[in-house]
């Protein structure tokens, strides 16, 4: 078989091209000499397909075809190649950006938990120093009897405004704001009607004549076990007792 080089293979296959009927070695990806002496000096150097004997043309031809398909392939492996990196670039990327929106999104939960969160201790701050603004009954001079109009008036000293109506609720159900109320067949005692009255001592020792006395552990018990007079007041309305 005669030795035919690529690009000259592609100058005479051009030359002969109306005796084979194709351009053989196009896939070498050599373009032709635009100029005419160039021709000549690459065709000098090349074999024409027509010089080759007529038994070994079909192997040149196969062999040309074969030298195509496989630029052919390489072409598609390497836009197949192409393709894969670009889709994993545009997926890195959507990944990349729903990571970003879950973090905002995460720490946006936790700014708005903290600010529910500081908004609730300022909340029992104020709460806790309103109560403490109030007067003590320690304050209040004893006197040897009280109207309901003068415990009253001790009690809107001694209760945060914000409770004074739930905590009175209370108070006109329980006594009708009679400090010596006294449930005959319960024993229960006082404004709040404590149970036993006794209970009442642990505000003072003057728990039975005076009001304040009793205001002070009525309003205490209140906070210890439902939070405030209206949670106490919530409490009684569904029991009808606290």
């Amino acid at each position: 078989m005669s030795r035919i080089s690529v690009r000259g293979f592609a100058v005479a296959s051009a030359t002969a091209v109306t005796t084979v009927g194709a351009v053989v070695g196009v896939a070498s990806g050599n373009s032709l000499p635009a100029n005419g002496d160039n021709l000549e000096t690459t065709a000098a150097d090349a074999t024409l397909l027509a010089d080759i004997p007529v038994g070994e043309q079909a192997q040149v031809q196969v062999a040309s075809l074969t030298q195509q398909a496989d630029a052919q392939a390489a072409a598609a492996d390497t836009a197949a190649r192409k393709s894969a990196e670009e889709a994993a670039r545009l997926q890195a990327a959507k990944d990349a950006e729903a990571k970003k929106q879950a973090a905002e999104e995460q720490a946006q939960r936790e700014a708005e938990a903290r600010k529910a969160k500081e908004a609730e201790e300022a909340r029992e701050a104020e709460e806790r120093a309103s109560r403490s603004a109030v007067r003590d009954a320690g304050s209040f001079s004893a006197q040897s009897s009280y109207t309901i109009s003068e415990v009253q008036a001790i009690a809107r000293q001694m209760v945060p405004g914000d409770q004074f109506q739930c905590f009175s609720n209370i108070v006109d159900h329980e006594s009708s704001w009679n400090y010596r109320a006294q449930n005959p067949s319960s024993g229960a005692y006082g404004l709040v009607q404590a149970l036993p009255g006794t209970k009442m001592a642990s505000a003072g020792a003057d728990w039975q004549t005076n009001p304040a006395t009793q205001i002070k552990w009525g309003l205490s018990y209140m906070n210890d076990r439902y939070g405030s007079p209206c949670g106490a007041w919530s409490f009684w309305q569904a029991n009808r007792w606290y």
